[in-house]
């Protein structure tokens, strides 16, 4: 399928969202609850997969995919119906930043956490990226099951947090939190590698594994992975201070509003 040729513009800082530009006739498929705004003229609809299926099975065989990589089963069309450019808007879910891929210029296919994808032109193929190795595949957490977006256009992702983009060197290796990693395209080979050694599996607290990407190729990195960020408020919200039982715990909590 011919991906539509779109335009678009982000705004923000840490709290972002991209708004796209459609000529007449032109499409953009998002995920379902990104939606944010959109002039009159622009018609929504609800589509089983991507769009980019034929057949029953096609769709069915799309949406299975999707609900192995957490997502919706269903994404949303926002097209234009009217004999005017149109603009329609899209949030990220949470703070951090929304990167923005022409696939075109990237080989036609970047690899990206499971629930990254924000938006993307029509005709932009949103799969499944097994990890094909046997640790990838047994200790790969996060990493494991990843999504592929396909096409020549353009795609947009979101973030956790700050986003450095690295160009990694033919053979040249990158040591990262499975979680940190937002996307790589096609030509980095990824694995999964053991931490090792008895007092960083006890007592690291970095998790007992890390990817492993080898060049060539591009990689964007997030520093604010969003199950990280829950972890932590979850973490707050049902545990009780390290001090607590002590004279300085409750003097703590006390200077911190929770009272003895």
């Amino acid at each position: 399928m011919i991906n539509h040729e779109i335009d678009y513009k982000i705004y923000g800082e840490e709290m972002q969202c991209v708004e796209i530009e459609l000529d007449p006739k032109e499409s953009v498929i998002a995920e379902p609850g990104s939606f944010m705004m959109m002039k009159d003229g622009i018609q929504m609809e609800t589509l089983f997969g991507d769009g980019t299926e034929k057949g029953l099975m096609g769709k069915l065989f799309s949406a299975g995919k999707r609900m192995l990589t957490g997502e919706n089963l269903f994404m949303t069309v926002f097209t234009n119906t009217s004999s005017d450019k149109r603009h329609v808007t899209f949030a990220a879910p949470y703070t951090g930043k929304i990167i923005p891929f022409d696939l075109s210029k990237l080989g036609g296919k970047v690899i990206c956490q499971k629930d990254s994808f924000l938006c993307a032109a029509k005709g932009v193929t949103v799969g499944i990226e097994f990890q094909k190795k046997l640790g990838t595949g047994l200790f790969g957490g996060e990493g494991f099951i990843m999504q592929k977006l396909e096409g020549d256009g353009m795609t947009f992702v979101h973030s956790g947090g700050h986003v450095i983009e690295k160009e990694l060197q033919p053979g040249e290796i990158l040591k990262i939190d499975t979680g940190c990693i937002v996307a790589f395209t096609h030509t980095v080979d990824y694995d999964i590698q053991f931490v090792g050694g008895i007092k960083n599996t006890i007592f690291g607290g970095e998790g007992l594994f890390f990817a492993q990407l080898r060049g060539p190729g591009k990689v964007w990195i997030q520093t604010l992975p969003i199950s990280r960020l829950a972890s932590r408020i979850l973490q707050y919200g049902t545990t009780k201070n390290k001090e607590q039982g002590s004279i300085l715990g409750g003097i703590g909590n006390l200077l911190d509003g929770d009272g003895f």
